[in-house]
């Protein structure tokens, strides 16, 4: 971890292709000593993560653009440009979607750092172009087990 103070251009940064958006890893976990890592989400309509939960990690989410609309067990909540949402370490299984017509943009912050690394892996082994469904959702899981996360199925808060 660097003690210098760091500049960090708009077009700097791992970009990669996610959960039906693009995520542009600007601080990673590596340059914080594991610390944080930052993230900015682009999130176009319809896209979001499935539902899920990592115990170990905080995330904090700051809508840049757009609006998304974020579950957990408390419900589903709207938030818009201007807001924040803090899911504390413990949270909870959550996920949010994109369901304007415009894209959203978020900067996510997670501590300690950790998921930028799961979303560089995910997003490498999803650009390989892997066959079935059956065996990128065993990737995907196993990546998650890796990197204390874990996924559940889209229709997880139907049930």
């Amino acid at each position: 971890m660097s003690h210098n103070i760091r500049i960090i251009a708009q077009d700097q940064g791992e970009t990669l292709n996610i959960a039906g958006g693009t995520y542009r890893i600007i601080v990673p976990g590596a340059a914080t000593n594991g610390a944080y890592a930052i993230i900015e989400m682009s999130v176009p309509p319809g896209a979001g993560p499935v539902p899920h939960e990592h115990p170990g990690f905080e995330e904090i989410f700051f809508v840049l653009e757009g609006e998304l609309y974020f579950t957990s067990a408390n419900g589903t909540f709207p938030a818009r440009k201007g807001d924040t949402v803090a899911i504390p370490k413990g949270g909870g299984v959550h996920n949010f979607k994109n369901r304007s017509e415009e894209t959203a943009k978020l900067l996510c912050t997670v501590v300690p750092a950790g998921l930028d690394n799961f979303f560089s892996e995910a997003a490498a082994y999803l650009d390989t172009k892997p066959g079935n469904e059956v065996d990128i959702k065993e990737k995907l899981r196993l990546l998650s087990e890796k990197y204390g996360q874990q996924l559940y199925p889209p229709d997880y808060w139907e049930r």
